[in-house]
């Protein structure tokens, strides 16, 4: 049996852009990807604090540095900048896995920016 267990996710990122016109997906700056072992094109769901809403997309790499979240497509009528959210990415993996897996938490800073 193989169970859905929380992988990553990254904690009160707010919204920096939101791009109705376009394909579809989350823009996360490259370093928040790296920091959250989150892989480029992986499922993720996207929960957005001020309204509720919870959405599924995958993950786009954007300009290392920058600070982005930006929501892609339909999701951009759910999304405003300035919303804050949280970027959860799950994994299966066996009960034996999962027991003792370590999730990683990515708190950003000021600007969506990496805090060490």
């Amino acid at each position: 049996m193989l169970l859905h267990i929380h992988k990553s996710k990254i904690h009160r990122a707010t919204v920096t852009e939101a791009n109705l016109n376009y394909v579809g997906s989350i823009t996360i700056d490259e370093d928040l990807i790296e920091a959250a072992h989150l892989l480029e094109g992986e499922r993720v769901q996207v929960v957005n604090n001020n309204n509720g809403e919870r959405i599924e997309t995958y993950v786009i790499k954007g300009a290392r540095g920058s600070g982005m979240i930006c929501l892609n497509g339909a999701a951009a009528r759910k999304f405003q900048v300035g919303d804050i959210v949280i970027i959860i990415s799950y994994a299966l993996m066996s009960p034996e896995e999962a027991s003792s897996y370590k999730a990683v938490t990515v708190f950003p800073g000021e600007n969506n920016r990496l805090v060490y």
